[in-house]
Formats: structure tokens, C-alpha cells, sequence
């Protein structure tokens, strides 16, 4: 995670300065120090402190960085997050990329939290999808472990997942799963994507070992559960809301996925003030 953590943070410092920062290169002496502060403006779930470290000391390894709290807490409005001592100059160019990078995890951990609280003690697992931001999917699913919650696969490499198109070009979801099981190591699980009764019939006579029932109304996701009955884990995919994943839960649905963890949180309210002292 590191080394991508690094990847991400020198393509956003990029981005950001490019040539060079035009403001603070003409108006800040290179041998100034400061000290910045990182308020919380609203409520929030931490998550990203460990980026926000790092983009710091990409330009001025010798920063010193405080923070009272860690990832997956609860902060108030108001709250100190963070302070930073250095170079001014590395402050000034890392605050924006540095406030993006927390503002943006801050969020999804939040809003994660918001759905773990409202679930309370039900016994199913929330977990995340691929719809990330991309180049920043190891990060957003960082953010979702520190809101609470789980995570699916990383990428297309760590998982068998069978979806509409595979099965569309396979022939059916019995061909699908044989021909994955031909071809997989028998440690690896086999996940498939299904949409309607007769699927799921086909994905348990095939003996898949995660069944997800993809954009099903409740009334249709009741009947897969009841046939299933713990041949297969079940998934629900599409459609979640606050409202009806408890009504899922109730059913004995095992893992409930929500691309509205990464697609639908908003940046956090954090902002940053600094102020130069001398050496």
C-alpha cells in the first residue's frame, strides 16, 4: 500500500504545482518555517491521516507531525485534526493536496459510519465494489475499513466474480462456473452474478459458493434466500438503501455491496490554517 500511496501523492503534488507554485515561490523566503493546523468544520469519521503524514514529508521529509486521534474515529466539529511544523514553503504547496486527500477519505468513512450505526447489531456483513476513483481505489478502500465496514475484491485479480456478460459469452451460468472450476485452484471461492429464480437455481446446482442476487426486488430476493438455505452465501447487490438493508439483514442475506460507499460520499468540511515562525 505504500508504495501506491506514494505513486498517488507524487501524481497529485504533479498536478498540483507543476512547474512550480507562483504564489508562494515569490512571496515566501525558502528558510521560513511554520506550523499549519487542520480543523474539522463539521462532524466527521477520520480516515487518511497516514496520506495527509505523507504528503508532507514527500517535500519536506523533516516535518513534524501531531494528531491526538486515528483513523476510524469520531471527531466534532471544531476539533484540532492535525498540526504540521516545517518548511513553509512545503506547507503552502502540500495544504490543498493534503486537505483533498482527507476531506475525500474523511467522507467516505463517514458516510460508511452512517450505514454501520443505522445497522447496529445485525448480523450481515456491508462491503464495498470497484466503483472507485481511479488510481485511488486502495485508498477509497482503506477509507471503508476505517467507516466500519468490509471489503469486496480489490481488483479483478484477487477473486472470481462470474457477471452478466461472462455468462452471456459462456453459454449460461452452469457452463460459466464448470469452466472456471476447470481452470481456478480449488482453494479460490467462486462468486456469480445472478438476476432471476432460474439462475439461482442453475448457480446452486452448480454448487457456486457465493451467490449474488443482482438488482432483485425484495419479494424475489425472499424466495433466492429461502431456496438457497445456506448452500451458498448470499449477496444483495443494487438498489441498497438505509431502509431495506435491514430488511435484508432480517432475511438471513449474508454480505450486502454498496458502490454508494465510494460513488456517493461527499468531501468532509476540514480546513487548514498556517502561520510562519522563524527558525
Amino acid at each position: 500500500m505504500i508504495h501506491l500511496m506514494n505513486n498517488v501523492i507524487s501524481i497529485a503534488l504533479q498536478e498540483d504545482i507543476g512547474s512550480g507554485d507562483i504564489t508562494t515561490d515569490n512571496l515566501i523566503d525558502k528558510d521560513i518555517a511554520g506550523r499549519g493546523v487542520m480543523i474539522a468544520k463539521e462532524p466527521i469519521v477520520l480516515a487518511g491521516l497516514d496520506v495527509a503524514r505523507a504528503v508532507f514529508e514527500f517535500l519536506d521529509p523533516k516535518v513534524i507531525f501531531t494528531s491526538d486521534y486515528k483513523d476510524g474515529e469520531k471527531i466534532n466539529d471544531g476539533s484540532i485534526i492535525l498540526t504540521v511544523e516545517g518548511n513553509l514553503r512545503a506547507l503552502l504547496l502540500c495544504e490543498r493536496t493534503a486537505l483533498n486527500f482527507l476531506q475525500r477519505l474523511s467522507g467516505i468513512a463517514t458516510y460508511v459510519r452512517s450505514f454501520i450505526d443505522k445497522l447496529g447489531k445485525k448480523n450481515v456483513r456491508l462491503v464495498d465494489t470497484r466503483k472507485t476513483t481511479p488510481g485511488l481505489r486502495i485508498l477509497e478502500k482503506y477509507a471503508v475499513r476505517a467507516g466500519g465496514a468490509y471489503n469486496h475484491r480489490i481488483g479483478l485479480y484477487d477473486g472470481v466474480l462470474i457477471k452478466d456478460n461472462h455468462i452471456s459469452v459462456c453459454g449460461g451460468v452452469r457452463q460459466a462456473v464448470e469452466r472456471i472450476k476447470k481452470n481456478i485452484s480449488h482453494l479460490v471461492k467462486i462468486e456469480i452474478e445472478v438476476s432471476n429464480l432460474s439462475e439461482v437455481k442453475e448457480a446452486l446446482d452448480a454448487e457456486a459458493d457465493i451467490i449474488m442476487l443482482d438488482n432483485m426486488d425484495i419479494s424475489g430476493i425472499k424466495k433466492a434466500v429461502e431456496l438457497i438455505d445456506g448452500q451458498a452465501l448470499v449477496e444483495v447487490s443494487g438498489g441498497i438503501t438505509m431502509e431495506n438493508m435491514i430488511v435484508l439483514a432480517d432475511m438471513g442475506v449474508n454480505i450486502i455491496s454498496l458502490g454508494a460507499f465510494t460513488h456517493s460520499a461527499r468531501f468532509m468540511d476540514i480546513s487548514m490554517r498556517i502561520d510562519p515562525y522563524e527558525k
